[in-house]
């Protein structure tokens, strides 16, 4: 009889310390199951910096070599006519000088560029320009004075015009450009050592 109360006893204990095992295990599958979720965002934050980078070379803007034409006549009445053709973004701002070598005398026009090409005048006073030495300019207004879509294409400050027409403001606005040519006008040719290029009025 003894026998079987031990034995009871002992199988008793045993599912005790069984179900102790079992109940102290659960905690730890918890656990693991918890901090599996906390490794993911660690995971995206990685791939994040990576995406960003194409939109930065988007933003990268090719120079603009800038190139000017300009072609001068004269008026029947002796007044100067400018014309020309650039590479320059539509709308863009320009200014046209006419200046007497002699006496250091300016007109000056401004206009914007249209489908590559730009016109002015006339130029010069009602009775004509005098016979002399000229100097043409057409010069690209400092980039805070364009329309934005110019801005956009040649830079806030200039900064993405290039070529030997671009030079530094003298007013430390940034960049601008600026193209220039001597002419004459008179009926008989002058003597130079230039390759200038003689206006004579229609008709003459």
């Amino acid at each position: 009889m003894r026998n079987v109360i031990s034995s009871v006893g002992v199988l008793v204990v045993s599912v005790a310390l069984l179900a102790g095992c079992s109940e102290t295990e659960e905690p730890s599958t918890e656990s693991v199951s918890a901090t599996q979720p906390e490794q993911a965002p660690a995971a995206e934050a990685a791939v994040e910096p990576e995406a960003a980078e194409p939109e930065a070379a988007e933003e990268k803007i090719e120079p603009l070599v800038v190139e000017i034409a300009a072609h001068v006549a004269l008026r029947s009445d002796r007044r100067l006519m400018v014309e020309g053709e650039s590479n320059l973004p539509d709308e863009t701002l320009v200014q046209i000088i006419v200046e007497r070598e002699i006496s250091s005398v300016r007109w000056r026009e401004r206009t914007r560029i249209n489908d590559g090409v730009y016109a002015a005048g006339p130029f010069g006073p009602g009775s004509g320009l005098p016979d002399g030495g000229y100097v043409v300019q057409v010069e690209i207004s400092e980039s805070s004075v364009q329309p934005e879509a110019v801005q956009a294409r040649i830079g806030h400050k200039g900064q993405h015009l290039a070529g030997e027409l671009v030079s530094q403001s003298h007013h430390g606005l940034g960049q601008v450009a600026t193209y220039s040519r001597r002419f004459l006008v008179g009926s008989e040719p002058r003597r130079t050592r230039d390759q200038v290029e003689v206006l004579e009025s229609p008709g003459r």
